[in-house]
């Protein structure tokens, strides 16, 4: 979704108290799973044929410029691990993108809790997450979620990341894990938008075509893989949905490969606090959504044409809006038996937060109740971090602590306020590591206009360059001085949505010494 992703904390883990039971812990070598094929809208065991739904969350970071999970800067890979399957979970959607694929390290693991990490490349750290996840009773679903590590595309090639690229990367990761069943199918491109069509004949658009040529060409190299195809933005009659929302097409132009039962559809579904839908505000909601969502796609299942799995939903949970909204999908969820993965497992998912706060362990009671009715928690021994006897081996990248417990940014958690022509903005520093530190932004338009423009600065001392940002558009200047100052501008969906009493959350990470303390936010709006 455009959300875009904010960074956690590296908080003391052994003060917080944790909702993990303790249970023997799995052993190192479970047996491998059953490959899976579909059967009309089920997806089932390719040996047994017994029906497996796919209840997974995404753990994202390795589509970033950290190119690992997030997170390992304050738990372990098997930490982790055991939260996802302690809370129900049997499956994991993995983000990546094909810069990360190519690199030869990663950055932001503190290795001295992750030892064995030090050193490796991201496919290495990838290896380490599929053989920790089989040690779990957990699955993998690898989601190539963006080209390279700056942005998602609304096609699946740009310039720089042609389609021969994106093809042949999908093969290098189907050999690489073409004999672990661990790893059970592939997310083909994450939320194709904008131009994208569905059976439209044109090449360079036809996301269809696109996946055809792509599951045909994984295939050649592993096929049992399941092939996970989105949908577009918009429908052939112009109408719009969420990215990768839309499949309507498929009633008449299916996804055809030269395997066969191996195709499975994954639309993505948010609230109305991600972004504005015409449904949310119509007098009938929350019970006009399930017309909604069978039009869209869930007619795909109803008519057991394909299996659907709801590739992304989330929410902070914290509007009557979004309660109604997460209890009427969970419902729809139960009833159809649909396969689903909610956004996501990390806390600093900028506009869903996640399933764990921002100290990385302790549980969001709230949203694992909501999700109750179609998550089923177990009994998962957390285990714990290795004692380092060595100082950590160093990488090439900033660095967290060699300390598993590091001393917290004292920037973390201050906020400063600015308004500037009726539209008004707060910045919270949200958290912060060695070498980075995170601010989420939340920007408000006035109740009778909407904001045409904004742009937000302030001081950060010694701040050395802007790392990522979501919703606007960041520079940094007087680099590594007293006087650096970041400068954000809102865009896209960061601007788009500030309507009349509208309200986006933004966010960027810097790479700094430490966060701005205090923060003081300048706001020129019109």
């Amino acid at each position: 979704m455009w959300r875009r992703l904010l960074a956690g904390l590296a908080a003391v883990l052994l003060a917080v108290t944790v909702s993990v039971v303790a249970s023997p812990a799995p052993s190192a070598e479970a047996a491998a799973p059953a490959w899976l094929k579909t059967k009309g809208s089920k997806i089932v065991s390719a040996t047994t044929g017994a029906t497996f739904t796919i209840k997974a969350t995404s753990w994202f970071g390795m589509e970033t410029d950290t190119c690992a999970p997030h997170g390992l800067w304050s738990i372990t890979v098997d930490q982790g691990m055991a939260q996802i399957a302690g809370m129900g979970f049997n499956t994991i959607r993995l983000p990546f993108s094909n810069e990360c694929l190519a690199k030869r390290t990663t950055n932001s693991i503190n290795t001295a809790i992750n030892p064995s990490l030090a050193g490796k490349s991201p496919l290495q750290v990838m290896d380490a997450v599929v053989a920790s996840a089989r040690k779990y009773g957990i699955r993998i679903i690898l989601d190539r979620h963006r080209p390279d590590s700056a942005a998602q595309s609304e096609l699946w090639y740009t310039k720089q990341y042609p389609e021969a690229r994106w093809i042949a990367d999908w093969k290098k990761l189907a050999k690489r894990y073409q004999k672990n069943s661990t790893v059970i199918g592939v997310d083909l491109h994450n939320e194709p938008r904008g131009k994208a069509c569905w059976g439209c004949g044109e090449r360079a658009r036809d996301w269809r075509a696109a996946a055809t040529r792509a599951g045909n060409a994984i295939h050649t190299v592993n096929a049992r893989l399941l092939i996970i195809v989105e949908g577009v933005q918009y429908e052939q009659d112009g109408s719009i949905t969420w990215w990768g929302g839309g499949l309507r097409g498929v009633a008449k132009k299916p996804v055809s490969l030269t395997v066969k039962n191996r195709v499975v559809y994954s639309p993505h579904e948010y609230p109305l606090s991600v972004a504005y839908q015409p449904w949310f505000s119509a007098k009938n909601y929350p019970n006009n959504l399930t017309a909604i969502w069978e039009r869209n796609w869930g007619y795909i299942a109803t008519k057991n044409i394909a299996p659907v799995f709801i590739g992304e939903f989330g929410t902070k949970l914290e509007t009557s809006t979004d309660k109604k909204w997460l209890a009427k999908l969970t419902s729809y969820i139960k009833t159809k038996r649909m396969s689903w993965a909610y956004w996501s497992f990390n806390p600093n998912s900028g506009d869903t937060g996640g399933l764990l706060k921002d100290d990385w362990y302790t549980r969001q009671k709230a949203k694992l109740t909501a999700l109750k009715p179609i998550l089923t928690p177990k009994k998962v021994a957390y285990p714990p971090a290795p004692k380092p006897t060595t100082p950590p081996q160093p990488t090439p990248a900033p660095q967290p602590s060699s300390s598993a417990q590091p001393s917290p940014d004292p920037s973390v958690g201050k906020s400063s306020s600015a308004s500037s022509n009726g539209t008004s903005a707060t910045m919270t520093v949200t958290s912060a590591w060695p070498g980075a530190y995170q601010v989420g932004l939340t920007v408000k338009a006035p109740a009778n206009a909407a904001t045409k423009s904004w742009r937000a600065s302030w001081v950060s001392p010694g701040a050395t360059s802007i790392d990522s940002a979501w919703g606007m558009d960041c520079t940094l200047t007087n680099a590594a001085k007293t006087t650096a100052k970041v400068t954000c501008a809102g865009k896209n969906w960061g601007l788009d949505n500030l309507t009349p009493g509208g309200r986006v959350d933004v966010g960027v990470i810097v790479k700094a010494p430490r966060g701005p303390n205090p923060p003081k936010l300048s706001l020129a709006a019109s």
